[in-house]
């Protein structure tokens, strides 16, 4: 399965957000606005503040949305930018106009599932 393939979804969809935090155990974010741009997921960090801690740790990261009754979970790799182009795309989306857009956390995606 392509990003393409879950896009229109996941860019309506309020996401699950899980990272690894410096004591090895989970932790979970919802985010309401996620975009798909270069094949990657583009996700702005406006209130963020464990979750760019524990990318500088583990930079692994799971995604997981619903619609309906069918679900997806995307798991990669994220790098955080806090200056450049991506920082200047998520600066740019409407979603971010009332609201401070600190930084982009980009997910290069490992592997899409398709869940229930």
């Amino acid at each position: 399965m392509k990003i393409e393939d879950i896009r229109d979804k996941l860019e309506k969809a309020i996401i699950a957000v899980a990272t690894i935090n410096k004591k090895n155990r989970p932790h979970n974010i919802a985010i309401m606005y996620a975009k798909v741009a270069e094949g990657k997921v583009i996700i702005t960090n406006n209130f963020m503040k464990s979750t760019i801690e524990n990318l500088k740790i583990n930079p692994y990261v799971s995604l997981l949305f619903w619609e309906d009754e069918k679900g997806w979970r995307i798991e990669g790799k994220a790098e955080y930018f806090d200056s450049g182009k991506w920082l200047d795309f998520v600066k740019s989306l409407p979603e971010n106009k009332d609201y401070p857009a600190k930084g982009a956390v980009v997910v290069d995606i490992n592997e899409i599932k398709e869940l229930g």
